[in-house]
């Protein structure tokens, strides 16, 4: 059974409403679902308010017993709203039907402000991808300026940070025992808003320790772009179970991050994935919802990613622990898939973040935490990294072998420099032979070194390395795959040569993406703190930056240098990169001439051997003629 949505499902007074962005699919790769249904478990009622347009809409189940939560989605509100040259979406994969315009710019913020004006003494909690990564001041890249956490902008009483089961159940254990949501402050994974005078005698004693620590304040970030490269590394610090509270000055208030939470245990894991979801779009949407279709019958396995990539919001979100299902509740549910109404024979997917990320890069992790001074995987492998596919693989195996499934896919993403420093090829040998079909997709994303590592990708060569891998093993199967790179252009550090440099090696496999990403500063990421600030957080070093849109759209193009649309702006981007000596007829050349240039190359060669035939013949004839005259001596 479906969790209400409306007055007709639902009498009486709820435990909880909670106000979402998309439409209510009760399925577990979306967040509203598992902490609805969570919630539920704890013994709370629910009703849920999804999209909501007016009063009305917010008014439907009238002021809950406990309060409101608020999430806006599974992406942040802009990012799903604007594409990255800031240009109105026309689908929404998240609303009935791909519909856009249902979900408003900076949706929290306004759930939030609504439920406040017509709920002013209710207590109201926030959560998700949108709150999560503008908990502290951040950089926005729509109005282009340094906005306040969003607890300051939005009104609410309570930010839920990460992936937010355990904080849910310490709040619903609190709030069991009767106290107001609006008092809790102390809960691991939470942050909150408070007047000097309201900081607890603890935690004013964490900060004189040094167990609390302070970052640079609203005001100096927003006016200092050192002071906020210097506050994001804190935050990036402190952002798993062994960092610290942390404090952020906004005016008269304090933010206080409370210290992260715990990783789940597969148990816990489990136990989520456990509950009793319908999977499916709650039946009021007859036109469906587009997310659904790749995700109904796929299976997350894993959460949290250890690859730490920097242009990435999931490092930052779940966390850098990976955490883990049992093989059996992964088992469980894939049997349940099999009797579901419209299977036919394929898993779309098992994984996370990362599907080749099963266990924490290292046992220390679970133990301390992620470190703070070097990175597992990336530009520079950790020698304590740990490699092993071997309980993937066996995964894998036992479920292309249940009854009912035909194929296994995995498109959730493979890190190729973790397969190749594998020491076995034999997971990339029966990932080939039976997980893939015709493709596998990886991300390399650029070519240059410098570029790369500012992303924190691991160096071009391993890509390479692993191309001829992965083509010979194809060769020995006699299959005929193929790989699908994806790419970055404009990321911080790139310049306009590291571009060319991209599309020469784009021309050299006789390859053109179909679309190409433009380097997107979403909130919180380091790659986005690089961009406005032209630094790098963790060095403290000058980082070259493509800004302007000439740049960004010359850069662009020339990934996709052969279609006819960007052949003027390849032109410009070549000329301005000293490179015209891609412009031409050669197996090398990028693009070749107007037919009016090439006729006016054609006239300026032909004047230039004719004067040169000219200017010969004069100096035959001098010749000549001083011969002659030496004769006639």
């Amino acid at each position: 059974m479906f969790l209400p949505i409306s007055r007709e499902e639902f009498d009486g007074q709820p435990d909880i409403v909670y106000v979402i962005g998309e439409a209510y699919c009760d399925h577990p790769s979306f967040g509203h679902a598992i902490v609805s249904r969570l919630i539920e478990s704890l013994g709370f009622s629910v009703a849920i308010v999804p999209q909501p347009q007016s009063d009305a809409d917010y008014t439907r189940f009238g002021m809950p017993r406990l309060g409101f939560f608020v999430s806006g989605g599974v992406v942040d509100s802009m990012v799903n709203n604007y594409t990255v040259a800031k240009i109105r979406r026309t689908r929404d994969v998240y609303s009935e039907g791909g519909d856009p315009g249902k979900r408003p710019d900076r949706c929290v913020d306004v759930y939030c402000r609504a439920l406040k004006r017509l709920y002013p003494d209710c207590a109201v909690v926030i959560g998700g991808i949108e709150a999560s990564l503008r908990r502290f001041a951040h950089y926005d890249y729509w109005s282009d300026k340094v906005l306040p956490s969003i607890l300051s902008s939005s009104g609410a009483d309570l930010l839920i940070y990460g992936m937010g089961e355990k904080p849910i159940a310490e709040i619903c254990a609190l709030l069991s025992r009767g106290v107001p949501l609006a008092r809790i402050k102390d809960v691991r994974g939470t942050c909150y808003l408070a007047e000097d005078g309201a900081l607890s005698a603890a935690l004013r004693r964490d900060m004189e320790s040094g167990e609390a620590l302070i970052c640079p304040s609203y005001d100096e970030v927003r006016s200092d772009k050192r002071a906020y490269a210097d506050a994001f590394r804190m935050q990036s610090d402190n952002s798993d179970f062994s960092g610290k509270t942390l404090l952020q000055k906004h005016g008269g208030l304090w933010l206080v991050q409370n210290r992260p939470q715990f990783p789940l245990s597969a148990a816990e894991m489990d136990a989520v994935y456990a509950l009793p979801y319908e999977r499916k779009p709650h039946p009021s949407y007859r036109r469906g919802v587009p997310a659904m279709e790749e995700i109904e019958f796929s299976i997350t396995s894993v959460r949290g990613c250890f690859g730490s990539c920097n242009y990435c919001a999931l490092t930052y979100h779940q966390g850098r622990i990976v955490q883990k299902r049992s093989r059996e509740s992964i088992m469980a549910e894939a049997k349940k898939l099999t009797e579901q109404p419209g299977f036919k024979g394929y898993i779309h997917d098992v994984g996370g973040p990362t599907a080749n990320f099963r266990d924490p890069a290292c046992g220390k992790q679970l133990k301390s935490g992620a470190c703070r001074d070097r990175k597992c995987i990336g530009w520079k492998k950790c020698p304590a990294l740990e490699v092993s596919h071997k309980e993937y693989l066996s995964l894998l195996r036992d479920l292309r072998s249940l009854e009912k499934v035909k194929k296994v896919f995995v498109r959730s993403g493979i890190r190729f420099d973790y397969v190749m420093y594998d020491k076995s090829d034999e997971f990339l040998t029966e990932l080939i032979k039976h997980h893939i079909s015709g493709q596998l997709k990886v991300a390399p994303e650029h070519v240059s070194d410098k570029v790369l590592e500012k992303m924190n990708k691991p160096p071009f060569s391993v890509y390479l390395d692993f191309k001829r891998k992965f083509d010979a093993i194809n060769a020995r199967l006699g299959k005929k795959q193929y790989l699908v790179p994806y790419l970055i252009s404009s990321h911080p550090g790139c310049t306009l040569a590291d571009a060319v440099r991209l599309a020469e090696y784009l021309r050299s496999i006789n390859y053109m993406p179909q679309q190409v990403q433009d380097f997107y500063p979403t909130p919180s990421t380091k790659s986005t703190c690089m961009y406005y600030t032209g630094l790098d957080p963790d060095t403290g070093k000058e980082v070259y930056v493509p800004r302007s849109r000439r740049e960004k759209a010359m850069q662009r193009a020339l990934m996709q240098y052969g279609l006819k649309r960007n052949y003027a702006t390849v032109k410009e981007a070549l000329r301005e990169a000293g490179r015209e000596d891609l412009i031409g007829f050669g197996k090398n050349c990028l693009i070749r001439p107007t037919k009016e240039e090439a006729i006016a190359a054609k006239r300026e060669r032909e004047r230039a051997s004719s004067d040169h035939g000219r200017s010969v013949g004069n100096i035959c004839g001098k010749k000549r003629n001083a011969r002659g005259g030496r004769r006639k001596k």
